[in-house]
């Protein structure tokens, strides 16, 4: 998982968060069968949590990064491709 991962998480548990806390503490329904108030209450609480693993997500997300370079260089026998890749831990 990388950074934009916990970008997507974040803003998944923000509208999660919302609709179920519209659901839990402003919607005021009595339905039988189904307790909006506790799908609201639900809701929250995944958003919470998507929440908290987006953001742990976004800030380990940026710690590493690997790059990655192609060159061709001119020998006297002909082409010779150079590649090197490196990994950088920040």
């Amino acid at each position: 998982m990388n950074r934009t991962t916990g970008i997507g998480l974040v803003t998944l548990g923000i509208v999660l968060g919302v609709v179920g806390a519209v659901m839990r503490f402003a919607v005021h329904v009595h339905t039988n069968g189904f307790n909006i108030h506790m799908a609201g209450v639900i809701l929250l609480v995944v958003g919470i949590v998507s929440l908290v693993v987006g953001l742990v997500l976004v800030a380990l997300g940026g710690r590493s990064h690997s790059t990655f370079e192609q060159q061709l260089q001119q020998t006297p026998s002909g082409q010779v491709r150079v590649e090197e890749q490196s990994q950088n831990l920040s």
